[in-house]
C-alpha cells in the first residue's frame, strides 16, 4: 500500500520578464513542504510568458502561501495567485492527444485495407 502524495499547486500570474525559476522557487522556498516552481518560457525567445506554477505537499503551506505572497513583489512586478486548474487542463490536452493518434492510426488502417 503506497500512500499517494497530494500536490498543492498555485497559479503564479502577472510574473516580470526578470522573474527566473530560481526566483519563484526562492520567493517560495521558506513555506516547508514547498516542492518545485516552475515560470512557463516562450518556445523560442528567451523569456517567460508572464505566469508559472508552485506545488507544495502541505495544504497548510499551499493556504498559508495563497494568503501572504498575493501581491508580493518578484522582481519587478506584484504577482497574483490563484488555485492551478493544472489536473484539469493536463486531463483534456492527454485525452485530446489520445484520441487524435487513435483517429490516426485508424486512417492508416483503412488506407492500407483499400490497396
Amino acid at each position: 500500500y503506497q500512500r499517494r502524495v497530494r500536490d498543492w499547486r498555485v497559479f503564479v500570474g502577472n510574473i516580470g520578464n526578470d522573474c527566473s525559476e530560481d526566483m519563484l522557487a526562492n520567493a517560495f522556498r521558506k513555506y516547508p513542504s514547498f516542492q518545485k516552481a516552475h515560470v512557463v518560457m516562450d518556445k523560442g525567445l528567451s523569456k517567460n510568458k508572464g505566469y508559472g506554477f508552485v506545488s507544495f505537499s502541505d495544504a497548510h503551506d499551499f493556504v498559508r502561501a495563497m494568503k501572504e505572497m498575493n501581491g508580493k513583489y518578484i522582481g519587478s512586478k506584484p504577482i497574483s495567485l490563484k488555485k492551478s486548474e493544472w489536473k484539469k487542463r493536463t486531463d483534456e490536452k492527454a485525452t485530446k492527444k489520445i484520441t487524435k493518434r487513435v483517429m490516426k492510426q485508424h486512417q492508416q488502417q483503412q488506407q492500407h485495407r483499400q490497396y
